[in-house]
Formats: C-alpha cells, structure tokens, sequence
C-alpha cells in the first residue's frame, strides 16, 4: 500500500507555536488530542484524477486543498477562511476543473446570533472565484439566510449545471425582479461558470426540502407547516410527482400526531425503478422502505433489523446511486445492495484487518475511482483510494497524523445491568497497559440526546484513556438507534430513567472492581453535559467530581432561548410541562451538590447559549459550593479550535486529579 499524499506541510497548517520536546508530558497528551482532525471534507473530482480537501488550519480556520490524486503534484490551497466568523463548510466538484463551495458566517453572539450562508464557485487553480448564490434586491424586505445549497449534480462528469436550492424573499416593490414576486424555499438551474440562471420551481413560504433523481427534475418536496402563531410544527409533509407531470401528490407525513399515520421519510429517488427510498418504524424499530412514486403508492421493505435501527442510507457516485444501508450494533455495520460493493467491502476488510471500519465516501463518475475511509477503535482513521482498473488500494491522507505514532487503548462494547434490571449497552475503554482493575474512572454519557455512541475512536475518551483512566459510555435509555421503547420520551422528559442508567453505569465500574469508589468521576458535553450534573440531583455522593461542557442546566431557561424564533414550539414540545422540568433543571437544584463541578462553555454558541452555565455557576456559588466555569471567546458548541481543547484537556485532567486526590 502506498500513501499517496504527503501531509507535512498540512500538520503545519495547524502547528502550535510551542515546540512539542519543551512539552511536559500531559500538556503535550492534552495537545495531540486536542487537536482537531486535520481532513474536514474530502472529496473526488468527476473523473478521478483530482481531490478536493477541507483541512483544518491554525485556530477555527479551513483551507481547501487540492491535488492529484496519484500524488504526483504536493497538494495546495487555494481557499480559506478564518473561522472568526466566516467558515468553509463544504466543497463540492461542479465538474473536473471547478468547485461549489458553501461558507456561512455568524452575525451577533450566542443564541441571539444569526447564521448566513452564501456559496461561491472558483477553478481548480484557485481562480474565477464568482458568488453563486443569488443576491436580494435593494428593496428586500426580509434577510436572505440561506444561500442555497446543490442538490443535483446530473449524474454526469461535464457540470455544465447544477440545481440548488433559493430562498427568495419578498420585495416592496415586484414589477422587475422574478425573486419579487415570490417567497420561500425555490430550485435553479445554474450554470457554475457563467451564473446563467432558471427556476425549476417557484419559491415555497413553507417548503424545507427538495429530492431529485439525481438527473435533474425534483420529484419530492417537502413542507413544514405552522400554527396561528407563526412557529413551526413537528411535522414535514411530503409530496411527489409523477414522471413527466408537474403536478404534486401526497406521500407521507413526517412526525404527524397519529402513530398509526404513513409517516414515510423520503430520503433519495431511484428514476430507473420509480422508487423513493426513505425510513418509516416497523416493529419499533426504524427500517428502510421503497414507495412507488407512480400513483400506486405500492410500498415494500427493503430492509430491517430485530434489534436496532436502520439509521442510514449508502448513495454513490453523481447520482447519488443508493447501494445499501448502514446501522449499528456493537459496531457500525454495512448491508450493500450492489453485489459488487458488497464483495469488495469483504474484500477490503479481509486485506486491512486492523481497520474494520469501512465507509464509501465519494467517486469518480464512473466509479471506476473510489475514495474510502477506514478507522477503528485504535486508528483515527484514513482516507484511501481504490482503483477498480488496476485494484490498488492506496492510502491517501490520515485523519489525525498526530497520532500516527502513538499507541491508542482498545475499545470494548459491554453491557451494563441497571438497576430495574435493563441490559445498557456501553464501551469502555482501559488504558493501554492496564489489568483494568482499581483505577480511576470516568463515566462520559453522550451528547444529544438524540444520538448515541459507537464503537470507534473517540478523541475525548481517548486522552483521558492515555491519562490513565478507564472510560465507561453508556447508550443511556434516550439514545437512539435502538428503537420506540428505549428511546422512552427523551432524555429531558425521561430524566430519571436516562440519569438513572448513566449512575448505574458508574455504579458498574465500582462492581466490576474497575474503579474505586472514590476515583470515580463524570464527564459529558452538551446533554452529556447536562447529565453529568443531573447525576448528583439524582445521586449526590455517587461521583466525586463534574465537568460538564456547554451543559443544559435549567430546562425553562434553555426553552426560552428559543422564544423569538420559529423553531421556538419544537422546543416547547420537546421539554413539555410539569413536575420534571424544575427537578430535572440541576441549577434549580444547586443545594443538593457536595463535589467540585467545573464548566467549559464558548460564547458563540447557538444550541446551548453559555448563559446555561453562567446560571448554573451562579446558582451554585450562591449555594457554597465549589465551582469554576471556563469561557472560551468567539467559540461554538464544538469548541472548533485546536488551542481551546488543548486548554480544555488540561485544565479538566488537571481539575479531576486535584479533586480526587491523584498524582500528576
């Protein structure tokens, strides 16, 4: 196997300024783990020959990279963004010599804050950059937010046009604009060298979504409707059309009231069968469906699984070609349609053992070049390309080259028994070296709720792993992925079933002899932020520290963040009213805490706004208790910046070695 594309140039992009030999030991651990993957995106040009790469450079900023795929040429950029506040999100192939690409950028701070995103075309050489997106007349009476994003390529390697989607806003006056006349969400056809445009449909007040065939015609919308107050619903209602007619039909209702309702989610349209491909529930469980798009409304499964849901779908190539579904059990799985994907993925996992994790990531026109991604438990992962003419398989660029050289601590999927006797699924993850007994421990619950943990690599449960500590992440009832039931209501409306599960999964490690029970703490970021400090409402003397990153701490407060935006009732919902929103809130319930608690939180951010833990820091200096919150300027949710998790790593290694007595 050869590697294809030198990256010492790229680990400089984001290099810090303090040479790693002058590093002691934990701050350089807390350096390479911090550090954020160096391939953001990458991407294959039509036919073959090139790669377009998003890689992160020096603080929040992205560079676009591109280069020979067969490694002939050093790779070089020609496009970046600072990150503060502009940033590149995504860079597509329009055709073999020129790009797509979308940046947004964020006007005002936290969740009062407004996201704007524009794209832009520019040559493979950097040159003829043009904004793509379309401009709002000078008596726009609205902001234009969303610049459109491509939705069809056309199935071909030439790129002559693209279409993409346009949110037209209203106009005072409309005798001769076309985008005057209208509103909502509307498609073009555009051409991404001369910017020639033409609607293929007019705008929608209410649209959210367009499906094509990926060979130019929209054959599904999708529209979310409002109530009297002018908040959205929870609900999306889809509607197709016939081949060659352009007169829309009902198809499903995503999120409809009535659970016995065709709630259908269309994901892609197969044109040669007729087909929309999409997920609905069968047994409680999500599983992937095909809807004849010909008046029929014939449904069929396609495919399903008695345990776990079905959570993605595999499209390939300018077509978007679908070729199989995705899902996870212990580990992320893959079922291929497409005999010939499915031999070579066996075939792939039988030649690179080591790197069970195999992701189809993009392809030639032809798909005669393929770009993959293989990772595992120990391995960051990397980005390879298969050649189907000669079947080599090269590696092209490693996600994380800092890491390349150090050893990572196995993964194990386990099961945990809470204490109503239901089986939690979880990883835990020993320090390399270690007989896995009597060590200090943390248990990391997970983001969302909404989501749920999978085996693989994991930079934050990885340095705390390299630090000597076991790891324990829990699938907490409120994750997803393992259908209806275990999902209950949520983890907001469910608390003490989800708060529940994550204590026992500590109380685990204690049984287990793995930990102590004086060395055991809790980590989470986001809703595993949150449930970290739940965790003492429920139990205060289980763990012996905190740290929570951009937790939720007070359930009306993070409701009300909401209150002047369309999206506000989603959020009501799903929070409800009564009894759990105060004793599920832990800065309502500050006086219960006896362990230090310490918070990391950015200022920009927009799913949580740091006035969650300004609260909860308030609340609970006012109760006499230990804390100490960490704000990071101009930063998100994710806290997008190499320097800011390095300090995070530290400081929160730092915090749980002085409050559980460990040595350095």
């Amino acid at each position: 196997m050869r590697i294809l594309w030198s990256v010492v140039t790229l680990m400089m992009l984001g290099s810090s300024s303090v040479a790693a030999q002058e590093l002691p030991v934990a701050a350089q651990l807390a350096r390479d783990f911090g550090k954020r993957e160096l391939v953001q995106s990458i991407s294959l040009s039509p036919d073959g020959v090139y790669f377009a790469a998003l890689v992160a450079g020096k603080g929040q900023s992205e560079v676009l990279l591109i280069g020979r795929v067969d490694g002939s040429e050093e790779a070089r950029p020609i496009l970046n963004a600072d990150g503060d506040p502009e940033r590149l999100t995504r860079c597509n192939w329009a055709n073999n010599s020129r790009l797509i690409c979308t940046i947004s950028t964020v006007s005002g701070n936290g969740v009062d804050a407004v996201t704007f995103t524009r794209s832009l075309a520019i040559d493979r050489d950097g040159k003829n950059m043009k904004v793509v997106s379309a401009r709002p007349g000078n008596n726009a009476l609205e902001y234009m937010q969303n610049g459109g994003s491509v939705i069809d390529w056309f199935g071909d390697a030439q790129g002559s046009a693209v279409l993409m989607t346009r949110q037209f806003v209203p106009e005072a006056s409309s005798e001769t604009n076309i985008g005057s006349t209208q509103q909502g969400l509307g498609v073009e056809r555009i051409d991404p060298l001369t910017l020639k445009r033409q609607l293929v449909e007019r705008g929608s007040a209410l649209a959210v979504e367009y499906i094509t065939d990926g060979l130019g015609t929209v054959r599904i919308m999708g529209v979310r409707p409002e109530d009297a107050s002018g908040y959205v619903k929870n609900q999306i209602r889809y509607r197709y059309r016939k081949p060659g007619s352009r007169d829309w039909l009902p198809l499903s209702t995503v999120g409809a009231a009535d659970p016995g309702g065709n709630a259908f989610d269309p994901w892609a349209v197969d044109p040669t069968a007729n087909v929309a491909y999409g997920f609905d529930t069968l047994d409680g469980r999500r599983a992937l469906f095909k809807v004849a798009l010909d008046g029929t409304a014939k449904r069929d499964l396609v495919f399903a699984r008695p345990d776990v849901d079905i959570d993605g779908l595999i499209r390939i190539g300018r077509k978007n070609r679908v070729v199989g579904v995705s899902f996870a059990t212990d580990r992320r799985q893959t079922a291929f349609f497409d005999p010939e994907l499915k031999k070579l993925q066996s075939a792939l996992q039988k030649a690179v053992p080591d790197l069970p994790l195999v992701s189809f990531v993009d392809s030639s026109s032809d798909e005669s070049m393929l770009l993959i991604w293989m990772g595992s438990d120990v391995d960051p992962g990397r980005y390879m390309v298969y050649d189907k003419a000669t079947r080599h398989l090269d590696q092209l660029v490693a996600v994380r080259p800092d890491l390349e050289n150090r050893k990572l601590a196995v993964v194990k999927a386990v099961t945990v028994q809470a204490a109503d006797g239901a089986q939690i699924p979880a990883y835990l993850t020993i320090p390399t070296g270690s007989d896995g007994k009597k060590l200090p421990a943390i248990v990391m619950p997970h983001g969302g709720p909404g989501a749920r943990d999978e085996w693989g690599f994991d930079w934050l449960a990885q340095f705390f792993a390299a630090r000597g500590y076991a790891v324990l992440q829990p699938n907490y009832r409120g994750s997803t992925g393992y259908g209806d039931d275990w999902f209950v209501e949520n983890g907001f409306k469910s608390w003490r079933v989800a708060i529940g599960d994550v204590n026992d999964a500590g109380r685990w490690l204690i049984k287990e002899g793995i930990a102590t029970p004086d060395h055991l703490a809790i980590v989470g970021w986001s809703y595993g932020g949150y449930a970290a400090l739940q965790s003492s409402v429920l139990d205060p003397d289980l763990f012996k520290s905190i740290v929570a990153i951009a937790p939720v701490t007070d359930l009306d407060s993070w409701r009300e963040e909401l209150r002047g935006f369309k999206e506000y009732a989603l959020r009501d919902q799903f929070i409800g009213n009564g009894p759990h929103v105060r004793e599920g809130s832990p800065a309502k319930n500050a006086g219960v805490f006896k362990v230090p608690v310490l918070m990391f939180h950015g200022d920009r951010d927009q799913n949580v706004g740091i006035g969650e833990s300004r609260l909860m820091a308030s609340r609970l200096k006012a109760a006499g208790k230990a804390v100490e919150l960490v704000e990071f300027k101009g930063l998100d949710h994710q806290l997008d910046d190499s320097e800011a998790r390095a300090t995070m790593l530290a400081k929160a290694d730092a915090f749980l070695r002085t409050t559980m007595k460990l040595p350095e």
